[in-house]
């Protein structure tokens, strides 16, 4: 009879433990994009096309960043609950290896021209955008508030890269060259976007977490619209990459990595 009733016990410990495993996942892949995303535009700083514009991505990537620490965050604290290592947002940020990482394959690609760094930010900002505003309806209370901070800021990333893009499309026969072949390069990196993963699915069912395969509809009108009045048009590839949110990337998160965790792992007792 002793050994029923541990094993009953040990199984109700052990679900909320995976419930919160799964969860801490699902915040690394909220977190990670927008942090990658703000990584690769400090890139741009110094080196931007006109300093009011150079200005104004700096911006975003701060706000991108500012986001990133309210997930992972978030993300250490419920990590602790499993009886995990503690990890605060520095050590989730610095000490994690390329695998670890869940970000979407589209925000790691390299800068290339001022073209393509419009056509990343274009295709992901409206996907952004539209999760965040689904994330404000989660049942989970810290989750909706810190989405309900993020898509405040994000809507003015949406118009400004919209701006952009209208004005390059519909520019100069180069400058609208440039732009379509920004966008058709990077959209086989868009489709990750809106999967659902399996292991979501519970916090899905649970109203943690939206169905992103739902938001597709939606994030297609309105990019369909934008380039419709830039004079672009839609990229018609069906091969889509995937992988990223499972921690499968391409060899550029290697790179940017080594870069962004150098300080942090050279000198680990460091402080400002």
């Amino acid at each position: 009879m002793s050994a029923a009733v541990d094993a009953t016990a040990a199984r109700a410990t052990s679900a909320p433990v995976a419930v919160d495993a799964r969860l801490a996942d699902a915040l690394l892949q909220l977190a990670d994009s927008p942090l990658v995303l703000a990584q690769r535009l400090c890139e741009w700083i110094g080196k931007g096309p006109v300093l009011e514009e150079e200005l104004a991505s700096t911006n975003v990537g701060l706000d991108l960043l500012g986001q990133a620490r309210l997930w992972l965050g978030y993300a250490g604290e419920v990590e602790a609950r499993t009886g995990a290592p503690s990890r605060d947002e520095d050590a989730l940020a610095f000490h994690r290896d390329q695998q670890e990482f869940r970000n979407v394959l589209l925000v790691e690609q390299p800068n290339g021209d001022y073209a393509m760094t419009l056509a990343r930010q274009f295709w992901f900002d409206h996907a952004h955008r539209l999760l965040l505003d689904a994330l404000t309806r989660s049942r989970d209370e810290r989750i909706a508030a810190i989405a309900a901070k993020s898509v405040k800021e994000v809507a003015y990333h949406v118009q400004r890269v919209d701006d952009w893009i209208v004005r390059l499309g519909d520019g100069t026969d180069e400058s609208h060259a440039r732009m379509q072949r920004a966008l058709d390069a990077l959209w086989p990196y868009t489709g990750e976007l809106f999967v659902d993963l399996p292991a979501d699915a519970g916090l899905v069912a649970d109203g943690v977490l939206p169905a992103r395969a739902a938001l597709r509809a939606r994030w297609l009108a309105e990019v369909d619209a934008v380039l419709a009045t830039a004079t672009l048009t839609h990229p018609d590839t069906a091969f889509m990459h995937a992988g990223g949110r499972e921690g499968r990337h391409t060899e550029h998160l290697g790179h940017l990595l080594a870069e962004m965790q150098f300080l942090p792992r050279a000198y680990p007792d460091a402080r400002w």
